[in-house]
């Protein structure tokens, strides 16, 4: 009898993950959630802009603050690159300064949330092993379940992790839920994706309308909700520099 067909590795599996979240241009309109036990939730509404450059290598994106007033005009510009460390920086206006993200700082939070600027970002594959487990269903489809480890101390200490577990939708290719470990081992945080829309069905491209991170060990969770999201391939490159970032 002929052996059973393997399937796709952990590694291969996570390839076409990172390949699958890669619009060739987007904008879009994104409200921003900061939740606690404590008080009332503080929102924040977000424009955003993605477009691919280098053949696809390097995804470029801003972010936009427009309200409320106290963090309107703050930006982030992202460098999200395949293979290295990404470039990250922050346009404060009350400071009129822009100051860069250095690849050591990515467990930082991005803007109060409990997403860190590394949770928004495709870390560099080769810096990690990876472990394929028992396949599980979750929010309705059949998924991958995969252990994803850094290869040394140094990629841990920078992204604020000693492993992360993905659920990956096994029709969509996208990670619907994750499970990040702080260093000592403990559970940090939890990811849940919903509402995986596909956003350029050319190149099968999805992309998660809500993704909610829940905070293990304080409580706060924040939410990201696309409220309007269009495929803007033509979006234009201007958009995606320091210049652009620093304007009012």
């Amino acid at each position: 009898m002929p052996a059973a067909e393997a399937g796709p590795s952990a590694r291969e599996i996570m390839d076409k993950v990172t390949l699958t979240r890669k619009l060739a241009g987007s904008e879009a309109l994104v409200k921003m959630t900061i939740a606690s036990d404590k008080g009332a939730p503080r929102e924040r509404r977000i424009s955003l802009a993605t477009k691919l450059f280098d053949g696809g290598k390097t995804e470029k994106r801003i972010y936009r603050f427009l309200e409320p007033a106290d963090v309107k005009g703050t930006g982030v510009l992202v460098y999200d690159y395949d293979t290295q460390a990404d470039d990250v920086w922050i346009y404060l206006p009350a400071l009129r300064k822009t100051r860069r993200i250095v690849s050591s700082q990515r467990s930082q939070s991005f803007l109060g949330s409990e997403f860190s600027y590394g949770d928004l970002n495709v870390p560099a594959l080769d810096d990690y092993n990876y472990a394929l487990g028992s396949d599980e269903n979750f929010g309705g489809e059949s998924c991958y379940q995969i252990d994803v480890t850094p290869k040394d101390k140094s990629i841990a200490e920078s992204e604020g992790y000693s492993k992360k577990t993905y659920w990956v939708s096994k029709d969509k290719l996208v990670i619907r839920r994750g499970l990040y470990y702080d260093l000592s081992g403990k559970l940090l945080k939890e990811l849940l994706c919903d509402d995986v829309q596909l956003l350029d069905p050319k190149n099968k491209r999805y992309r998660p309308m809500k993704m909610e991170m829940r905070n293990s060990q304080n409580g706060r969770r924040s939410t990201f909700l696309s409220e309007k999201v269009s495929f803007a391939p033509d979006t234009k490159d201007d958009y995606f520099t320091t210049r652009y970032l620093e304007q009012q």
